[in-house]
């Protein structure tokens, strides 16, 4: 039971921990992602670009109460406004990094637009997770 609060339920600055979360929150998030896409998509008929995009404003809400709340411990922000923008700004990048990888490996490299989606998925992950680490972490954004 000590590893269970641990790995889920204690406060934690450990990057290891907090990576492990973010994994578990981003997996979370990418379900809601990937079932949007495929739902505005194939179901709606939306083109798969504009489909990622709406897919991915559902699922940036779903990751940022996550990832606030469980993942990264908040002591250091005292602006939530800021906070939400900050992390914001970051997960417009990573949408950016996002629908440029699924345009390549669409319709360049010929690829199942889902299957493009889980690798684009993959490689952004990286970003997302270094990126909100340093906005937590890195700076102090009290007011």
């Amino acid at each position: 039971m000590k590893l269970i609060d641990k790995l889920f339920v204690q406060k934690t600055d450990n990057v290891f921990l907090q990576f492990f979360r973010y994994i578990f929150v981003g997996g979370t998030a990418f379900v809601v992602d990937f079932f949007f896409l495929y739902f505005f998509s194939d179901i709606c008929g939306i083109y798969y670009l504009i489909s990622g995009v709406l897919s991915f404003i559902i699922s940036v809400l779903v990751n940022y109460i996550m990832s606030t709340k469980w993942v990264f411990n908040q002591e250091n922000i005292d602006n939530r406004v800021l906070e939400f923008n900050l992390f914001l700004l970051i997960s417009t990048i990573g949408l950016v990094f996002t629908e440029i990888l699924l345009y390549l490996f669409t319709d360049i490299l010929g690829l199942y637009y889902l299957i493009s989606k889980i690798i684009a998925a993959i490689i952004v992950l990286f970003w997302n997770f270094i990126a909100r680490r340093v906005m937590f972490y890195g700076t102090k954004l009290k007011t």
